[in-house]
């Protein structure tokens, strides 16, 4: 079977997860729903969705947005920020988020969008053009009355009978550090409480935990307002149901040893199981997935990882020779055995001096770049995923055949 003979993949390396293919996360789906029929009775709620990168928040907010308007009659808004830095980028954003078409419509949209109309240049065939100009004139005077905003979004809903709104802030990494941002969440929030009738809103935010703490040293009384929603790595059965979602779509079966492997490499990450599930459905020939197949494609996967990630935000901060040549070292005794954690004692038996006056270093250095955390046990350090030990092995390499053994063993 040739490349042009495959249809498309189920795997979207990179993007959100589509509605179809989503997987667990019934614990917190359910804290969500919780709140939004709190929400539909009139109560305003506000959540923070809190997990690691590429953990998908946003895959899960979508899925959330699609889920609680059938289910709980919210008008749902996903605002992507990133490289927002501004009160204005986010109104700015907020526009364009209602403005742009996507894949699923929520009903009621077209009210919407004739509501805003000033900031539309033109309909095309392939779209909207935004009129940035109108926009940006705009979004200082949006920012300040954000919440009259909604509350007007809301008034062009009434024919089509929603209940509230569902506001997700995503990607908040570059506006979370702006002091503003957080006095402005505060005010949105404090605001509406204080209405006689206040705006049935579920607001959500979605970022890692330094997110959430650079918000809180901004304004401390951000602390008090969220109620934490904590999305962790998937679990086994989790990504197992997964795989065998995505494959099945497209006629294909996996076999035991090539599922267990998959599942282990992906450690739980939704990102990487798009990425490692890509990578080996075009390595299959035969609508069968194997272990060498598993194997190959995996191993592709680890290359693209890595050079995106390890090459440029890892390497390029590693300038110093002996920091280049423990993470070699480190490589090597990865050779032996494939694993995401390790003993420090272990590696410092290995280094030289100079090498071991900077190792403490070179671990803090390796935490701050989400390479490593700490281990339950005292010395114990683990590598976040195993692409990235998988990478360093396939960069500072033995044998290309002793390597591809030994991973299938």
């Amino acid at each position: 079977m040739d490349i042009q003979s495959k249809g498309r993949s189920p795997f979207y390396p990179g993007q959100p997860v589509p509605v179809e293919l989503f997987t667990g996360r019934k614990e917190q789906i359910g804290r969500i729903e919780r709140a939004a029929s709190q929400v539909a009775k009139g109560k305003p709620q506000s959540i923070f969705l809190r997990g690691e990168y590429g953990i998908g928040k946003s895959s899960l907010a979508g899925y959330a947005r699609r889920l609680l308007e059938k289910e709980c009659g919210l008008f749902g808004i996903q605002v992507l920020l990133g490289g927002a830095k501004t009160l204005e980028d986010l109104s700015l954003r907020t526009v364009e988020s209602l403005l742009k078409p996507k894949e699923y419509e929520p009903a009621g949209i077209d009210n919407i969008r004739n509501a805003l109309s000033r900031y539309v240049e033109s309909v095309e065939f392939f779209g909207i053009t935004i009129n940035l100009k109108n926009l940006k004139e705009d979004s200082p005077r949006i920012a300040r009355g954000y919440l009259p905003f909604l509350h007007s979004l809301l008034e062009r809903l009434k024919g089509e009978k929603y209940k509230g709104i569902f506001l997700i802030l995503d990607e908040i990494n570059g506006i979370a550090s702006n002091p503003d941002f957080a006095f402005f969440i505060k005010t949105l929030v404090d605001e509406n409480a204080l209405n006689d009738k206040p705006l049935p809103l579920l607001l959500m935010l979605c970022g890692v935990e330094e997110r959430r703490t650079e918000m809180i040293n901004a304004h401390q009384p951000i602390d008090r307002i969220f109620d934490i929603v904590e999305i962790g790595r998937l679990m086994n059965f989790e990504m197992k149901d997964f795989f065998t979602k995505a494959f099945t779509s497209v006629n294909t079966s996996v076999e035991e040893d090539a599922m267990r492997f998959i599942c282990t490499l992906s450690s739980g990450f939704p990102k990487l199981m798009h990425l490692i599930g890509d990578a080996v459905y075009w390595k299959d020939t035969d609508n069968k997935i194997s272990l060498t197949d598993a194997t190959q494609g995996s191993i592709d996967a680890a290359v693209e990882f890595g050079q995106k990630f390890v090459d440029k935000q890892v390497l390029n901060a590693l300038q110093s020779e002996d920091y280049r040549s423990i993470l070699k070292k480190l490589s090597a005794k990865l050779m032996f055995d494939i694993s995401i954690s390790f003993q420090k004692a272990s590696i410092v038996e290995v280094l030289t001096e100079n090498e071991k006056a900077k190792f403490n270093n070179f671990l803090q250095r390796m935490k701050k770049l989400r390479v490593l955390n700490s281990g339950e046990i005292k010395g114990e350090y683990i590598f976040n995923n195993r692409l990235i030990p998988l990478y360093i092995w396939l960069k500072y390499p033995a044998k290309k055949s002793e390597q591809l053994s030994k991973i299938e063993a």
